[in-house]
């Protein structure tokens, strides 16, 4: 499975950017993830999506400001960010599981793409 993450910019507090994962045909039955990584701090969480779309997760400090979708027909998985904050500054990744559901853990995705970095100034 080949990930490949893209959108990210530079914007102010309040705005709204969608990153888009192109990934691959293979993964259409996976679990699909965004995780973000800001410099010196690990690895996170942000939202998760079933293979069908039929199950999300979100990390509780994006509750209600992210919604992850995925187009199966496009091999696309996106995020939506809205009312964008300053500590969502980091480099989004997105990844895959090889179960149909993932999960919150990274441990749980075998397939990972470069990431797009976001920046959010206030």
């Amino acid at each position: 499975v080949q990930l490949q993450a893209s959108g990210g910019g530079s914007v102010q507090a309040g705005d709204s950017l969608r990153l888009s994962c192109a990934a691959g045909r293979t993964s259409s039955n996976n679990g699909v993830a965004w995780f973000r990584q800001a410099p010196g701090k690990e690895r996170e969480f942000v939202a998760g999506i079933s293979w069908n779309g039929g199950i999300t997760d979100y990390a509780d400090s994006v509750k209600g400001r992210f919604t992850i979708s995925r187009d199966r027909t496009k091999n696309m998985v996106y995020l939506q960010m809205d009312s964008l904050r300053p500590e969502d500054t980091a480099r989004y990744f997105c990844a895959a599981s090889r179960s149909a559901i993932g999960g919150s853990s990274r441990w749980q995705y075998q397939y990972w793409g470069q990431g797009t970095l976001v920046t959010v100034s206030s």
